[in-house]
């Protein structure tokens, strides 16, 4: 059963790879934001797949819900300040 949790997380990290070339790259300032996003959302389940992987699942699942949380927040207020000085969308 380690095999196929450490194949997914293979399978993740290179998902993750395609989600920074948005975060980079991406042609507006929204998709950059989303990428972001998708980025830290894959890591919340990378996380809990470490911690299968470890046996520790209990200490992981704590870890990886403040990572979430810090993860929202921060695109919240990264998509806030763009908005309110208008580089977010145009109007």
């Amino acid at each position: 059963m380690d095999q196929v949790f450490l194949y997914v997380a293979l399978y993740i990290g290179m998902l993750m790879l395609l989600s920074l070339y948005r975060g980079a790259f991406g042609p507006t300032v929204p998709d950059r934001l989303i990428g972001v996003n998708a980025i830290g959302s894959k890591t919340v389940v990378l996380l809990i797949l470490i911690g299968l992987l470890y046996d520790r699942v209990d200490m992981f699942v704590d870890i990886s819900l403040a990572y979430a949380l810090l993860n929202f927040i921060a695109v919240l207020a990264a998509s806030k300040y763009l908005q309110k000085r208008k580089g977010l969308y145009e109007e």
